[in-house]
């Protein structure tokens, strides 16, 4: 089915009396024809719920049920705009959120509910989901009939938090017109079909579900299968459950899918395609065997600034190849960095050179953060959108993701990036996953922390490390943390910022090499008081200087 809408309403219109199943989930299915009714009701609901003056903001605190997208549907026809609610925040945090994005009305459930007991929550209205109470308030708008007339391409759509190290999260902006062309773009590229099914297993409340997942399936009218919450072991029993061709993913996901039990059908199974961002060439490579699925990386920044585009002929190991306006600047200097230094098996031997932010100099679709000059003013600086995220760009002009700005470390007054030395300590034959982080040096600049989960041991580890020819002398880590399991944010990314704040005081075991000692031993209390590791205060690369500057 082609797609033509330049709003997502019209996209939701465009699903009426259409009555192939739509949405899907593990008890019901609704067709795109009901779909697109419910989403006229609780437009037309919403409409008479807002106070007079008051932003058009509908805050949703949801898992992914199926009043996550109805919602989402409803305020595109209503020309409102849906905040997606973090379910992981708590109390005054969560009060904030709320109230930052100014929501006269929250949608949320029985199982909700409970965040916010004893919140202040002035002017919002509460609506709880799957009541008495709610389904008597959508009753009289029934019959409405879905509208997309009043929506226009500029009208915001979304308000969808980015998460941080430092600082509350900050609300970035997505319109209509943004929201429908990047539905477009990604149904082009992958060749979604009508009769295709998208898996969303990834929570609604992050970018990457709605963007990556619930857009592209309403763009090309294709079905969505909704998982209230990731579960690795109900992954391919859902996939096969709903007939599911397409899913997206992030962080530690593949991982955990990979981390099942495996058994001689996992290939039968309908999926051709996932999409996402940090599985990784090894588990990407793994999934491909066990599942027979190909995984495409890909990046994008949250706030729409830049992005990156696969394509064949890309490299192992790169997102893609640089288009127009995209270079990796020095963030001090504003230079351009020169091109990675590769050896015959693709490793970097010039990374304190070649790493630097991806930067955007074209046009770009970057619309603000709500309420957040000095965010904006971040990102936008002489005329640039500076995403936060570090590259290095091979002399063929292919780009590699070497992690976030916040997580580039300065030890010994050398920069390293810590994806860099991940991508390293990955090879450890025992490592489940990795971390590597920052923690304060004593007198100046970072040591190297690394949480490590799996089986773990120092004198094989120490050997692991010291066959590695492209292990710099400044990377291997002083500190390593052994975790039963890798921390993780609500969207199953490393949760680096507890990590970093945890530092080597944690409940975890944690093995150290003094400075001139090639064995690791236990870090005891009298060692983490001692002068070789008492730290300054939260480690910051900011601190250093090293971060972009405000101009």
């Amino acid at each position: 089915m082609e797609s033509t809408g330049r709003t997502v309403a019209e996209l939701v219109a465009r699903q009426w009396h259409d009555h192939r199943p739509g949405l899907r989930w593990e008890d019901g299915t609704l067709t795109h024809h009901e779909v697109a009714a419910g989403a006229a009701a609780r437009a037309a609901l919403l409409d008479d719920l807002l106070p007079p003056g008051a932003e058009p903001h509908v805050g949703v605190l949801l898992d992914n049920t199926p009043e996550y997208p109805l919602w989402l549907s409803a305020a595109a026809l209503a020309a409102a705009a849906v905040a997606g609610v973090n379910p992981t925040r708590r109390g005054p945090e969560l009060a904030r959120d709320i109230l930052h994005t100014a929501c006269p009305v929250l949608i949320t459930d029985r199982a909700r509910l409970p965040l916010l007991t004893g919140l202040e929550l002035p002017g919002v209205r509460v609506l709880v989901t799957g009541t008495e109470e709610y389904d008597a308030l959508l009753a009289p708008y029934a019959d409405a009939v879905p509208d997309p007339s009043r929506a226009a391409p500029g009208d915001r759509l979304l308000l969808y938090f980015t998460s941080g190290s430092t600082g509350a999260p900050k609300a970035a902006l997505c319109s209509q017109g943004r929201l429908a062309a990047a539905g477009r773009s990604l149904a082009d590229q992958f060749a979604v079909r009508a009769d295709d099914v998208h898996y969303v297993c990834m929570p609604m409340f992050h970018g990457n579900a709605v963007i990556a997942d619930w857009a592209p399936a309403l763009a090309a009218g294709a079905g969505v299968a909704l998982r209230r919450r990731f579960s690795a072991s109900r992954f391919l029993t859902d996939v096969r459950a709903h007939g599911a061709t397409y899913f997206t993913y992030v962080g530690r996901a593949v991982q955990y899918v990979l981390a099942t039990e495996e058994r001689p059908d996992d290939r039968d199974n309908p999926l051709r395609l996932g999409f996402g961002t940090e599985a990784g060439a090894v588990d990407a490579a793994a999934f491909e065997r066990r599942f027979g699925v190909r995984l495409v990386e890909g990046y994008g920044s949250s706030e729409g600034g830049a992005a990156v585009r696969w394509a064949p002929g890309t490299p192992a190991g790169a997102v893609g190849p640089a288009g127009p306006g995209l270079a990796v600047l020095d963030p001090v200097t504003g230079a351009e960095c020169p091109p990675a230094d590769l050896d015959a098996a693709g490793r970097l031997r010039n990374g304190d050179l070649a790493i630097g932010e991806l930067v955007n100099r074209g046009p770009n679709p970057f619309e603000g953060y709500w309420r957040n000059p000095e965010a904006d003013a971040e990102r936008r600086r002489d005329g640039l959108y500076w995403t936060g995220d570090l590259f290095y760009r091979d002399p063929a002009g292919y780009l590699y993701f070497a992690g976030r700005a916040d997580d580039r470390l300065r030890v010994d007054s050398e920069n390293l990036a810590a994806a860099m030395i991940e991508n390293i300590l990955a090879r450890y034959p025992g490592a489940t996953a990795v971390a590597v982080y920052a923690v304060p040096d004593p007198v100046t600049g970072d040591q190297v922390m690394a949480a490590v989960a799996g089986a773990f041991a120092p004198d094989a580890f120490a050997a692991f490390l010291d066959a590695q020819p492209d292990l710099g002398t400044k990377m291997a880590p002083r500190f390593v943390r052994v975790v039963p399991r890798m921390p993780v944010t609500a969207t199953n990314k490393i949760h680096r910022a507890l990590l970093r704040r945890e530092g080597v005081r944690c409940a975890d075991p944690v093995w150290w090499r003094p400075p001139g000692e090639r064995a690791y031993r236990p870090l005891t209390p009298e060692d983490a008081e001692g002068p070789l590791v008492t730290t300054r205060g939260p480690s910051s690369v900011r601190r250093q200087g090293l971060e972009p500057r405000t101009r």
